[in-house]
């Protein structure tokens, strides 16, 4: 077997990219166009099926499992490491505005890019394909491609969490890898930093009850809406106060609800919204702050609280090794570094990272011919057909990257 040369491998992969980039857009846009929502993305994963150049297993529901690259030659030994690059299937439900010939006409958009994911990935999954045929005497591939076609990443249950839990828990791998595009990093830039790079993130529920009236005489009852809002106040006060300034940490309230009439003191009042921190001890400190001062409030208004939290993903941690290596890559793929960055976004991705190694990049778009700037899950967000061509390459650096540090890993292990 020749030694893996990195730089050649990816070479040889991006001119396979290159290739598969007309029929990758065609793709891109029939996804566009006909978007489903999480837990129900069953035309799309088809869609996507149709354009593999293996046969796919059905993973966590709707979600595809397709791996390319050889199987280990002398069984019963373990099965090789895979190194696995995810996409995400579903879409978000906004209404798309973006006139673009190929929009969405329902009530779901790909207003994240999951569209220019999938697409991106097809186009690595068939040049690692053609490349792996072509040397399968030789066994050139330094670690099989594991293409995670992911369901259900905008909503709750997980897709990936489900994966984590099920059909990958018994995969070796070696690293798993994905990519994202987000409209503030510069065209032609990758994002691609060590350490925690997008935080954690559960879901809360705050219930208060109190004792209904007429509006005329709140006197008779307790008021649910008065000690809502001053829970409200006080948590985001408390957030402020109660988490070290230099920590990454928020709590935002996104739904408030109570009552039907205007002149009556409703029984109970409800809001509903997200945590998010870098570090788990604050992550839990969140989770004690909400129940604190949700009980300790409603009982100042004489009334009673509740609070139900929905456990979401962990914080996502980007491997140093294979960040580092990648790094090295991206000029060679004709991609520039981006200014470090990190967000309190948070990504299903991240529960992955119980299984092995992991590394998500961010790929610009702030300045691609056409584009005009909106935020993600913006019903105006059109990315560029030219984004699935700059994914793809962000993801076969990042594959190559993570093979290429697994195999030194495995090399000076040996």
């Amino acid at each position: 077997m020749p030694p893996f040369t990195d730089q050649t491998l990816l070479r040889s992969l991006l001119d396979g990219i290159e290739q598969e980039l007309p029929r990758a857009v065609e793709l891109r846009r029939r996804l566009h166009a006909q978007p489903e929502l999480a837990h129900g993305e069953r035309a799309t994963a088809a869609a996507v099926a149709a354009e593999l150049p293996v046969d796919a297993q059905r993973a966590a529901g709707t979600g595809l499992l397709a791996r390319i690259g050889a199987e280990d030659d002398a069984p019963p030994a373990p099965p090789a490491p895979v190194v696995a690059v995810r996409a995400e299937l579903d879409g978000v439900p906004v209404q798309e505005r973006t006139g673009a010939s190929f929009s969405a006409t329902g009530p779901a958009m790909h207003a994240c890019g999951h569209d220019v994911h999938m697409a991106a990935l097809v186009a690595l999954t068939r040049a690692a394909h053609a490349y792996a045929q072509a040397h399968e005497h030789e066994h050139e591939l330094p670690a099989p491609l594991l293409a995670v076609f992911q369901p259900s990443e905008e909503a709750y249950p997980s897709g990936a969490e489900e994966l984590a839990r099920g059909e990958l828990a018994g995969v070796p791998l070696a690293a798993v890898v994905s990519a994202h595009i987000h409209p503030e990093l510069a065209w032609g830039s990758v994002a691609l930093d060590a350490g925690v790079v997008n935080a954690s993130c559960d879901a809360i529920e705050i219930v208060v009850e109190g004792e209904p009236t007429h509006g005329a005489y709140p006197h008779h009852g307790r008021d649910p809406v008065l000690a809502l809002a001053a829970t409200v106040l006080a948590l985001h006060a408390e957030v402020g106060r109660r988490v070290d300034p230099l920590a990454v940490a928020s709590l935002s309230i996104g739904v408030l609800s109570a009552g039907s009439a205007e002149n009556v003191v409703p029984a109970t009042a409800t809001a509903r919204g997200a945590l998010r921190a870098y570090r788990a001890s604050d992550r839990d400190l969140l989770r004690e702050l909400v129940e604190e001062v949700a009980q300790g409030t409603a009982r100042a208004h004489g009334c009673r609280a509740r609070v139900e939290l929905v456990p979401g993903e962990p914080a996502l941690e980007n491997d140093a090794g294979i960040v580092q290596r990648a790094r090295e890559l991206l000029g060679a793929a004709g991609l520039q570094l981006a200014p470090a960055w990190r967000s309190a976004g948070s990504d299903d991705f991240a529960f992955l990272g119980t299984l092995a190694p992991l590394a998500m990049a961010f790929v610009g778009l702030e300045g691609a011919e056409g584009f005009r700037g909106r935020p993600l899950h913006h019903p105006e967000l059109l990315v560029p057909d030219a984004a699935v061509g700059v994914t793809a390459r962000a993801l076969a650096v990042l594959y190559v990257a993570a093979a290429s540090t697994h195999h030194e890993a495995s090399r000076l292990g040996s």
